[in-house]
């Protein structure tokens, strides 16, 4: 089993913690190295996925400076999700174990030991998952753990207060580049691939610099991409949703016939009222899940890149 480790870190608008986090990856590898559990020929892949500040530069003057680092330059901002694919597809090529993680520093860099540890033990997937979530505000603890218990809910399963930092083996990057989907969401993606997983628990830390890259309203786009990409439970819900209004109406229908035949209609104008605003509501909400999910096939159809790259930077160039 070869022990080359490539880290895939995916950049959008990082200037203000790349050096920082260079810095601690640098010491973090080289202490690797030393104890022979990674290869001397491991590397740092930073991936700039269309960065309106200085981040590329900051990643090429690192390259120069110490081929450790290597640098992806997407042509343009595909997103976190996709610009992480690209990272891992091109360390595939290169390496015997991949592990991906933001840059923002909060991911603790001490759990790559374990993770290794347990590759070696033959474990194809390792997930970092938070141990707690005690440094959280109350509102961002509530949403988080709602967003993973409401994916989960809808079909989309999910590791739990896991995002994507993980190791995953070369055969397993290799079962992740047979999923050809337009449409991704890779912490629903990766549990399909069905190798055996172990699961490295650790402490989230603060942001070192700069703002969160997942505000609420990230988040909750990011739970309608992942539920659509991944599961059709929407869609049979719209079904016995239908079927019940079904049956309310049928009973509807009986009460209106007996106040009719009681004299007394123009009481039910209310719920009359009520119930086409509760209907059209329903209907619309329907059509828009609908909706979704054949723009979703209108993509796939379409088969589009996603993601071309620009420039890649490695020990060569």
């Amino acid at each position: 089993m070869g022990n080359i480790l490539y880290l895939v870190i995916p950049c959008y608008n990082e200037e203000e913690v790349l050096s920082e986090t260079a810095r601690r990856l640098e010491n973090k590898m080289k202490c690797l190295a030393e104890g022979k559990k990674i290869d001397e020929k491991s590397r740092v892949i930073f991936v700039n996925d269309g960065s309106k500040d200085k981040t590329w530069k900051i990643i090429q003057e690192l390259h120069q400076k110490n081929k450790l680092f290597a640098g992806i330059n997407l042509s343009k901002n595909r997103g976190h999700q996709n610009a992480l694919l690209a990272g891992l597809m091109t360390a595939k090529e290169y390496a015997d174990m991949v592990i991906s993680m933001d840059a923002d520093l909060q991911d603790d860099i001490n759990a790559i030991d374990e993770m290794i540890d347990k590759y070696a033990q033959g474990k194809d997937i390792v997930y970092g998952v938070r141990s707690s979530r005690q440094k959280d505000t109350f509102f961002k603890k509530a949403t988080a753990e709602g967003f993973y218990k409401t994916m989960n809910m809808m079909g989309a399963n999910t590791v739990y207060n896991h995002a994507d930092y993980r190791l995953m083996s070369k055969r397993a990057l290799e079962g992740l580049a047979q999923y050809g989907e337009v449409n991704l969401f890779l912490r629903g993606i990766v549990p399909m691939i069905g190798y055996p997983t172990d699961v490295v628990y650790y402490e989230r830390g603060e942001r070192f610099a700069g703002e969160s890259k997942y505000p609420l309203k990230k988040m909750l786009s990011f739970a309608v991409e992942g539920i659509t990409s991944l599961s059709t439970k929407p869609l049979r819900m719209i079904t016995l949703l239908g079927f019940f209004i079904f049956i309310v109406s049928i009973g509807m229908l009986i009460y209106s016939l007996f106040r009719h035949f009681t004299g007394a209609t123009i009481v039910g104008w209310t719920t009359l009222m009520v119930s086409l605003w509760a209907i059209g509501g329903l209907i619309l909400l329907s059509l828009g899940v609908v909706g979704e999910y054949i723009g979703k096939i209108y993509l796939e159809t379409k088969a589009r890149p996603r993601y071309i790259i620009e420039q890649f930077l490695n020990e060569d160039n």
